[in-house]
């Protein structure tokens, strides 16, 4: 896995939402952009993250940062998690996990003694233009979003 890092150009791309609606990065530019990647929706990490990100959203509004979960779920599994979770972010669907890939986060897992290709749990901010201003990992899911923004608080 070659992960990117901070001050690499984020790969330019475009996934569907929870919706089956087309959402390109590029569409952001103007903003920070917290692409956040996570295993599989409707697990108890994943939802606690999520639940955190949603009700940090509006703090992070305030520092201009857009939130877009991607996992390699389908459309419709998107869908549910939102829904049940009453998310108030967007929600891309990587399932051919390409983007993944481009960013570094689809690589060798193991878990039980077995082993296993998957997402492992990245963040990536990007800065106004869509460059990686931070990267994000080894966090405890219930305090991703708070780790996000002491980062944003302290760049002030």
């Amino acid at each position: 896995m070659n992960t990117l890092i901070a001050s690499m150009l984020a790969p330019k791309f475009s996934l569907l939402n929870q919706y089956g609606k087309v959402v390109t990065l590029s569409n952001f530019l103007g903003k920070k952009v917290l692409c956040y990647f996570y295993p599989k929706a409707m697990t108890s990490g994943c939802t606690l993250q999520a639940q955190g990100m949603r009700d940090s959203k509006s703090e992070l509004d305030r520092y201009n940062v857009v939130i877009l979960g991607i996992s390699t779920d389908s459309v419709k599994r998107l869908r549910k998690f939102f829904d049940c979770q009453n998310l108030n972010f967007t929600l891309l669907s990587d399932e051919n996990h390409i983007v993944s890939e481009q960013f570094g986060v689809w690589g060798q897992k193991k878990f039980m003694g077995k082993s296993y290709y998957g997402l492992h749990r990245f963040s990536f901010l990007l800065n106004e233009v869509g460059i990686i201003e931070y990267v994000f990992s080894k966090f405890k899911t219930k305090e991703h979003h708070t780790i996000v923004l002491n980062y944003l608080k302290q760049k002030r």
